[in-house]
């Protein structure tokens, strides 16, 4: 064999050689996005205070605009991921980040609840493009650690949601509503990296997912058990993020109503919290590809209940602990759902990706909505009482269907 031939055989991996490697700048790109993203996006309820009072918006109208934002971002997200599956689209992920752009530069000119409702709209939009193309190019990308891509992946958007409060803090407080749209110019340094990802994506991202679906192995699995499993997944995510929509959006008001603490000061405590849910995350994955993605799940979920149970009877010094461990073990279970049940349906990668995506944000958005009419009703010291309960839930993940058992395909 010549020396040129030789190269090029270096250089042209076998199929199976590219499912057994990482390709760790391409999941930095898209985790560095993810927090671009999901900072813009968490701009929206981190002004929640801002806009009540300028507004004159009471917390059912909160709750609402909420839902616009989340029901938006959820109900295209599982079509999104279908029509990738099928159709593969590289460049829709730079053109979502154009939805973000437009939602932040109406929000900050939103005067009107109607229009506050439309800038929800476009942010969701933007949301439900970028997270199921986002999540897929991870999956790529991960190689025989798909666990850590994911947490990579998300720990993004966790850093960025945590860094939302804080722009909010120091810039929205600062220099008013119009900033906004000041911040929307990072959703076009996304669009440049999503941009270099997608041609990745479209050269060698494709190659990689074909070759890792032509060596899976077949799931052993009773009849019925894959769909079961699915439904108690997201079961557990309902049970997730209802409690994380009554933390991101009523926690800076439980902390003002209950502790008396100023609008600075309980942001700062939200990015604490949104911070703990980023380190979360990190450690959720990688445990997952070690000791099992189930025993992740049954911990995070279900290990959170005494800490829920406490939180509304705490003294604020022991709130912000409280909240810090709720958060870690709480966002450790997503990387690890969201890998089984890629796993429980091999080959449907975007569309998996999509429904969990979509559906957290659904299930968010119904209970920000439903929680801000409780809090009108009752008081907003109520909402932690009642969602003290909701990790309960993750008693169901005791009959998840074990991954361990495999056969090869033939």
């Amino acid at each position: 064999m010549s020396s040129v031939q030789a190269a090029a055989g270096r250089r042209v991996p076998s199929a199976a050689a590219l499912v057994r490697t990482t390709v760790f700048p391409v999941i930095f790109a898209v985790s560095a996005c993810h927090l671009l993203n999901d900072m813009m996006q968490s701009l929206l309820p981190a002004i929640y205070p801002n806009l009540k009072a300028a507004l004159g918006l009471s917390f059912s109208q909160i709750g609402l605009v909420t839902l616009v934002y989340q029901v938006t971002a959820s109900i295209l997200q599982p079509l999104v991921g279908l029509y990738a599956d099928r159709r593969p689209t590289p460049l829709a992920l730079p053109g979502g980040t154009l939805f973000s752009l437009a939602g932040l530069v109406v929000l900050s000119m939103a005067h009107a609840y109607p229009v506050l409702l439309v800038g929800a709209s476009l942010l969701g939009m933007g949301s439900s493009v970028f997270h199921p193309e986002a999540s897929r190019v991870a999956r790529m990308a991960a190689g025989p650690r798909a666990g850590l891509a994911q947490s990579l992946f998300q720990v993004g958007g966790n850093t960025g949601s945590a860094i939302g409060p804080l722009a909010a803090a120091f810039v929205v407080l600062r220099w008013g509503q119009g900033s906004l749209a000041v911040l929307a110019l990072f959703a076009l340094l996304s669009c440049a990296i999503l941009w270099r990802v997608g041609i990745w994506y479209r050269h060698h991202g494709l190659e990689r997912l074909k070759a890792g679906h032509a060596g899976r192995q077949a799931l052993d699995l009773p009849k019925g058990a894959a769909r079961r499993g699915m439904l108690i997944l997201l079961a557990l995510i309902f049970s997730k993020y209802v409690y994380l929509a009554s933390i991101t959006s009523y926690f800076t008001f439980y902390l003002i109503y209950r502790f008396g603490t100023s609008i600075g000061d309980a942001q700062l405590h939200l990015f604490v919290f949104l911070g703990a849910v980023a380190a979360g995350t990190m450690i959720g994955g990688p445990i997952g590809d070690r000791i099992g993605r189930k025993y992740v799940i049954w911990v995070s979920i279900l290990g959170i209940l005494p800490f829920t149970l406490m939180l509304p009877h705490a003294s604020l010094f022991w709130t912000g602990p409280l909240t810090v461990i709720i958060g870690v073990l709480l966002a450790s279970a997503f990387p690890a759902i969201v890998v089984f049940a890629q796993e429980l349906a091999p080959g449907r990668v975007g569309m998996i990706s999509g429904l969990f995506f979509g559906f957290s944000f659904g299930m968010a958005g119904l209970g920000a909505a439903v929680l801000g009419k409780v809090a009108d009703l009752y008081g907003v010291t109520t909402v932690y009482s009642i969602c003290a309960f909701l990790p309960a839930i993750g008693l169901l993940a005791a009959f998840l269907p074990d991954l361990r058992r495999r056969v090869p395909v033939v």
